[in-house]
């Protein structure tokens, strides 16, 4: 499946995030970014990759998303985001009736660093809810979400980390309590997600025999509390490289998204998102959602692939896990 291209031309979209519905998997949504103009905002696509929903409150670069954060004594689906233009931490919630997103942020979040890459990390054992974000010198601000009391969310600036060159891509590992970030021309970083954890990273691969440069996005496949994959943009040579998410991360293998019938293959992949779960017929057995920086027709867009023939792909087969909850975990 292909999304509708995004509104501007040139290097626009960037990043997508899935969102499982609660209750009918078929609407769900991809949450993407829109970086083409001042203008430009988030795109929400359902899963025939129809444009449902727009912001335009800035160029977003990268976004994501966490279910079940506390506000307002109700518990929301909440979602952030880079935005360059004003140098800020969007804040929105998802609207599930109106498949829409509605700003929450109790103020503009001004950033310490010139917002590039984020993402967010919610540590399932204490609540807590938080958003990275870095820069193109290697500098990374975490900043805690909380409740302004009056059912908006601000922020706090709680770690700082320093790596030596441009980042962007990263995720969290909500369980295991693990932070990625992908130094572009380096590899990728492990960290510790806590605010009290170590600034040294662990370097689980380099850029070499299985990452080209850019080491663009990142995504978890989560398949049980310690079990799923880290995949990673390889971007210089239009793959996706696929990690052990236990232990020391080790390389299982690559693959590439080429032309089907009717939709064009993917290259230049900025972000990706992946999901474990049953998102309704199409999408049953997961989804691989990616930003294909050269569309064959049209503005760049988003591309979906079902995860079974992704993980049939490789020998022994990658795990096929839709009844993971990733709302409940």
């Amino acid at each position: 499946m292909e999304t509708e291209p995004v509104e501007y031309s040139g290097d626009s979209a960037d990043d997508p995030c899935i969102w499982a519905h609660p209750n009918d998997p078929s609407l769900s949504l991809i949450i993407g970014t829109d970086k083409g103009k001042n203008s430009a905002g988030l795109r929400v696509y359902d899963l025939n990759g129809t444009e449902i929903f727009t912001t335009s409150n800035g160029k977003m670069n990268n976004v994501d998303i966490r279910y079940g954060f506390e506000l307002g004594g109700d518990l929301i689906d909440i979602v952030t985001a880079g935005e360059r233009t004003s140098n800020t931490l969007a804040v929105f919630k998802v609207d599930s009736e109106n498949r829409s997103l509605v700003n929450i942020a109790a103020r503009e979040i001004s950033l310490g660093i010139p917002v590039y890459g984020s993402c967010m990390y919610k540590n399932v054992y204490t609540g807590d809810t938080y958003a990275i974000v870095n820069d193109k010198e290697g500098n990374v601000e975490q900043y805690l979400l909380k409740d302004n009391g009056q059912g908006l969310v601000d922020a706090s600036l709680v770690r700082t980390l320093k790596l030596s060159s441009q980042l962007e891509g990263c995720v969290a590992d909500d369980i295991l309590g693990y932070l990625y970030i992908g130094e572009e021309d380096k590899g990728i970083w492990k960290f510790g997600a806590n605010p009290n954890d170590s600034d040294i990273g662990i370097l689980v691969d380099e850029v070499g025999e299985n990452l080209t440069a850019d080491v663009e996005g990142l995504t978890i496949y989560y398949s049980g509390d310690s079990t799923g994959y880290l995949i990673a943009s390889s971007q210089g040579d239009n793959t996706y490289a696929i990690y052990k998410r236990s232990g020391e991360n080790s390389y299982i293998g690559q693959f590439e998204i080429v032309d089907g019938n009717t939709i064009d293959g993917t290259s230049e992949t900025d972000g990706i998102d992946v999901c474990n779960m049953n998102l309704g017929t199409n999408f049953s057995q997961g989804i691989f959602v990616v930003q294909d920086g050269i569309n064959d027709v049209g503005n760049q867009n988003f591309k979906a692939v079902q995860w079974e023939n992704i993980a049939s792909s490789f020998n022994p087969p990658l795990d096929i896990y839709p009844s993971w909850d990733l709302r409940s975990n």
